[in-house]
């Protein structure tokens, strides 16, 4: 990645997936997450520098995701950083993977087209959804947050009571598609609340408790017809929470701008109502790239450019932060 204080340019993105590891649990294993880590981050790192035609010694700062995340996963690529700016007597940054997905969005756009905008921005994966505020000075600002579950994690487990494969969120998505999003009348978590936050927890429990009744009924999950019902209905019931809590946000804050970045930002039933939503209102969609969205270390390196040249240090002291710390330290 490089950075000049206007424009990213992203140079090189070698991408090594896990999801055929961890597809037979349902889920990711740690241990195992822990060995490909190791195995293949050198690699990954050689191509990365080989395609972008750069070697070390021209890098000016190295960065590594410090958390929240899998602190196994995240001690492997946080020390190989930290070894690398060591031996090449370079700056270390650790960064805050939110700040990374925050900042997704803008990565294809010149600085001139989004500094000094306030944004919303729907942050929605496997373990975060928040809605962030970010100001004309750049300095992120949580409005709500989930209490319990996040939507991703909705997605994964409706896929498993389904018997859909993981990733979840995707295997949703394509049932879906052919699918009744009214069939079944899914709760809304929270929008009979005043305020920001979210709660999936109970549409997890309602989607247990009406797979289990049709199943007792004699139902069965190789009825293509009915587990692409149940997909929808889901579906919907997130996509629905989600777009109108953004909703609430833009009117509340005043923002024109609504960015959506994390994993379940590939959704394509969520980002046409957000579309649809903010046309409405006439405020402007700024959705990240698809294959952006989930966990990648492009805003990485893109968070790291843009806190790097506003005098951000971190150094080779600095430990991991596995569990989520807020935006205290989402310098920008």
């Amino acid at each position: 990645m490089r950075f000049d204080g206007r424009r990213f340019e992203v140079l090189s993105a070698v991408r090594a997936s896990q999801d055929t590891t961890h597809r037979p649990y349902g889920g990711v294993v740690p241990e195992l997450a822990t060995r490909d880590h190791v195995r293949l981050l050198p690699a990954v790192a050689r191509r990365t520098l080989e395609d972008a035609r750069l070697s070390l010694p021209v890098v000016d700062v190295v960065a590594a995701t410090r958390g929240p995340g899998l602190a196994v996963a995240l001690m492997v690529g946080h020390t190989f950083g930290k070894c690398v700016a060591a031996v090449m007597d370079k700056p270390f940054l650790g960064v805050n993977h939110l700040h990374g997905h925050l900042i997704s969005p803008f990565i294809f756009h010149s600085a001139d087209y989004w500094d000094g905008r306030d944004c919303v921005c729907l942050l929605v994966s496997g373990g975060h959804t928040m809605l962030v505020f970010l100001g004309k000075q750049g300095i992120p600002r949580v409005l709500g947050t989930t209490r319990d579950d996040a939507a991703g994690e909705a997605f994964d487990k409706a896929a498993r009571l389904l018997g859909l494969p993981y990733p979840g969120g995707p295997a949703i998505s394509r049932a879906a598609q052919q699918g009744d999003p009214v069939r079944f009348d899914f709760p809304r978590p929270m929008l009979s609340e005043p305020g920001l936050d979210f709660s999936f927890s109970g549409l997890k429990t309602a989607v247990r408790v009406q797979t289990e009744s049709l199943l007792r009924q004699g139902a069965q999950l190789d009825d293509v017809r009915l587990v692409s019902d149940l997909a929808a209905s889901v579906q919907a019931a997130i996509v629905d929470t989600l777009v109108e809590k953004s909703r609430r946000a833009l009117v509340q804050t005043g923002a024109r701008v609504l960015t959506l970045a994390g994993g379940v930002a590939a959704n394509a039933s969520l980002r046409a109502g957000l579309e649809r939503m903010c046309e409405e209102l006439g405020a402007e969609f700024l959705p990240v790239r698809p294959d952006l969205s989930t966990d990648n270390a492009v805003m990485i390196a893109a968070a790291a450019g843009w806190q790097f040249l506003r005098g951000r240090r971190s150094g080779l002291e600095e430990e991991i932060h596995p569990q989520p710390d807020g935006a205290d330290d989402w310098l920008t």
